[in-house]
């Protein structure tokens, strides 16, 4: 029965993540050029406003997102560009509740992102703002700005305290040893409402007891929120990573994701299939709490009203057209209604649940005739739990809900390097 049990899983593991792939690659063929305008969003709740910094001290070898190598005049001039790319939003009428700053650095010049960020909080209505930071940027003065203007989730890199694995990160002389960041983390933990860290498992020369010592720093210092992503390595990273970490392989993913479940669990309980908080009102990843955001600056993604668009990726030229008056969009998709709610279904349940009413509500009678065939396939593989009103994830969806995220975000690395290589 056991052999017959692990078969079957290896089948739906497989199945899974084969679908994901190729209806993700699918999903990110964009045309070129911006739609006729970035209209609104269209959800009662005022959507997000997410802010790219690309750039970063040194690169990391594991890292698709867009990013490139700090040079202070022209990333005084990009944060310039970024206050102009605001009030353009402004002007056409956008307002935002909350901003996700991700990179890249966010904090790589931290005056210039404090005004950008008033900027922001006197241009939008403004509830939450959450950032991102690396360890080396916990100092006294940087989280004393960060208090000022209004930080409610700090967002630090960490990815592993284990030497040897930050060695081949490159973030060991960047960033100081496992024990350094441990004690950084230690002396801003109080400071805001959440204190996440940033960790990713099944690095291929990473065993269980690397992760249990990591899982074991993480609850000593008592930190707020912990977010665990899989290694998600994309088609230009993957020699690289490989060169540094030895050959890539999902063979272990399932058995470190359970181990980081058993031990996180219940001191935390999971806000997302990845995402571990203390409390139920921690605020979370944006693609969870928000149905819709704008993407600002160079290389960010944005998805509004069923649109889903990126600004350039070049920086030269996001600065030059937005000094212009022009959205800098370099490329764009609007979904079909179809693909919006097999998106919405996608995002709802990777934070844990769905709101069946709300959902029908929304999509009307479409909802059950999209959906039927996949709510069905993921009930009978013990994926998902109907108790009214809501579709929960199972302990078993969790991981397979991981899979499609790993793939989905494989999938958006993927059109990045598309992008920057044009």
């Amino acid at each position: 029965m056991g052999e017959y049990l692990d078969k079957s899983n290896t089948l739906i593991k497989a199945i899974v993540t084969r679908k994901a792939r190729q209806e993700f690659a699918r999903l990110m063929q964009f045309e070129e050029g911006g739609p006729p305008d970035i209209v609104p969003g269209s959800t009662q709740k005022l959507p997000l406003l997410y802010i790219h910094i690309p750039f970063c001290e040194k690169l990391c070898p594991y890292c698709s997102f867009h990013r490139v190598v700090m040079e202070g005049n022209l990333c005084r001039d990009y944060f310039k560009a970024l206050r102009g790319e605001i009030t353009l939003y402004t002007k056409r009428g956008h307002d935002f509740s909350g901003i996700y700053v991700g990179g890249g650095t966010p904090t790589i010049l931290i005056e210039e992102l404090e005004e950008t960020l008033e900027l922001a909080k006197a241009s939008f209505s403004i509830r939450q703002i959450s950032v991102e930071t690396n360890p080396n940027h916990l100092t006294d003065q940087n989280i004393a700005v960060l208090k000022r203007v209004g930080i409610n989730r700090l967002s630090v890199g960490v990815q592993s305290f284990n030497n040897q694995l930050l060695r081949n990160m490159d973030r060991y002389e960047k960033y100081g040893s496992g024990e350094f960041i441990a004690r950084r983390l230690s002396q801003t933990l109080g400071h805001f409402d959440t204190l996440n860290a940033d960790m990713i498992f099944n690095f291929p020369s990473q065993t269980l007891t690397m992760l249990d010592r990591d899982l074991d720093i993480l609850k000593d210092i008592g930190i707020d929120q912990v977010t665990y992503y899989p290694l998600m390595v994309s088609d230009s990273t993957r020699d690289a990573v490989s060169e540094k970490f030895g050959h890539v392989s999902y063979r272990k993913e399932q058995q470190f994701y359970h181990r980081i479940v058993e031990r996180l669990i219940p001191t935390y309980w999971h806000s997302s299939a990845w995402c571990f908080s203390k409390k139920a009102a921690m605020i979370d990843e944006y693609i969870v709490d928000y149905d819709e955001y704008a993407g600002l600056g160079s290389g960010s993604i944005g998805y509004l009203h069923g649109t889903c668009y990126a600004n350039t990726f070049h920086i030269g030229e996001y600065i030059a057209m937005v000094s212009r008056g022009d959205i800098p969009i370099a490329a764009y998709r609007t979904f079909r209604f179809q693909e919006q709610l097999r998106y919405d279904f996608l995002m709802k349940l990777f934070g844990m649940k769905m709101d069946i009413p709300a959902s029908r509500k929304k999509y009307g009678g479409s909802f059950y005739r999209v959906l039927w065939f996949n709510i069905l396939a993921f009930l009978l593989a013990g994926a998902l739990q109907y108790r009214p009103p809501y579709l929960y994830l199972t302990r078993r969806g969790c991981y397979l809900w991981v899979i499609m995220m790993r793939e989905f975000f494989i999938a958006v690395n993927n059109f990045r390097d598309f992008c920057r290589s044009r």
